[in-house]
């Protein structure tokens, strides 16, 4: 049965968000609000934990899975980012943008695409997720909250405990989220001169980009 932690939004309680990160460390899937959608989380290293965000999501290896980063140093560990692509992620950054980029070795090849080796980075603008991700000291692997056979993500944290208390570890509820999708940008094409490809238009302004 999931934990279920009522973190207020703009002043989230450590004590909580310590107990999700212990669930995290050792393996847990948690619900968490981001600034688009709520979605589930686990640790990036847990190739058990990883299995199961999958099982729950009911997705393969091909779908994306997305790496939350505190901050761009931190993304940059886990993506090649040349000087073009990194004035276009400091636009972005924090912020409900997803950019797809290349993955470095410090990402296990399980959880990136198998075919193109790349991987989907954000740095979510939102107190209590950035507090657990401080918390837990590593970025973690994230999936938007989409029942399976469902388009939209679940936005009502009550709503989330009565679908998947048993799947889950824990349910960290600050209320609802905007409920408009990330937009997604490839940037694996200005590796090799070329322009980024909008993948998604979402939450996230393009004209804030310069595209």
């Amino acid at each position: 049965m999931a934990q279920y932690f009522e973190a207020h939004p703009d002043n989230p309680q450590p004590r909580l968000l310590k107990q999700a990160a212990l669930l995290l460390q050792k393996g847990g899937i948690v619900a968490v609000p981001t600034d688009s959608s709520y979605a589930l989380v686990c640790h990036l290293d847990d190739k058990d934990a990883v299995d199961r965000l999958r099982r729950i999501r009911q997705v393969d290896d091909k779908h994306h899975l997305t790496l939350l980063c505190r901050d761009l140093s931190e993304l940059a560990n886990y993506a090649r980012v040349d000087n073009r692509q990194y004035r276009l992620l400091k636009l972005g950054t924090p912020g409900p943008y997803t950019f797809i980029l290349e993955a470095t070795k410090e990402v296990p090849r399980r959880v990136s695409h198998p075919s193109r080796k790349t991987i989907g980075l954000r740095v979510p603008d939102r107190k209590g997720l950035q507090l657990l991700l401080e918390l837990h000291g590593a970025p973690l692997l994230a999936t938007t909250l989409i029942p399976a056979g469902e388009t939209e993500p679940l936005n009502d944290p009550q709503d989330i405990r009565a679908r998947y208390e048993k799947l889950l570890d824990a349910i960290v509820d600050s209320g609802a989220c905007p409920l408009e999708p990330t937009t997604v940008i490839d940037l694996t094409p200005m590796g090799a001169g070329g322009d980024p490809e909008v993948i998604r238009e979402g939450r996230g302004s393009l004209q804030a980009l310069g595209l």
